[in-house]
């Protein structure tokens, strides 16, 4: 059974942790590796090095909304490609395990089912999107009690 008055706060949590490591993941593309450096990595994977770029954004962007709480459903599965990705053309060929050599596809694959529960989970407590989904529940509700 779910215990209604925590789910939010779970949901909360949950958001705010995986906004936070993907921000964490641009900033390592940003600092450490620099956007030039990822774009060469990209290239050197067969892909457009300029889809470093728009991967780089994309972590910030999907960050930073996830933080928020700003359309958390559709953030969270927009990101799973990028996740994707990595274990495709990166991790996969390392083995399962991340602390294996290049890293293995263990911790993408936990981070993509993390995206998938924040996506049936729903924004949580404390984010932008929440008065407005719950104006519009409040609504059809009303609409259907007539």
């Amino acid at each position: 059974m779910i215990d209604t008055r925590t789910a939010p706060y779970a949901a909360l949590l949950l958001r705010v942790t995986l906004g936070g490591v993907f921000l964490a993941h641009a900033a390592l593309k940003l600092f450490l590796f620099t956007p030039a450096g990822t774009a060469k990595f990209f290239a050197s994977l067969g892909l457009p090095a300029e889809l470093a770029y728009v991967t780089m954004a994309a972590e910030i962007i999907g960050g930073l909304a996830l933080i928020a709480g700003f359309r958390t459903r559709i953030v969270a599965l927009a990101l799973t490609p990028i996740l994707l990705g990595a274990i495709v053309l990166v991790h996969g060929s390392a083995g399962f395990f991340f602390n294996n050599a290049n890293g293995g596809w263990e911790y993408p694959a936990f981070w993509i089912v993390a995206l998938v529960a924040q996506a049936l989970l729903g924004d949580g407590a404390y984010a932008l999107g929440s008065s407005r989904d719950n104006e519009v529940k409040l609504k059809l509700a009303a609409a259907s009690s007539r």
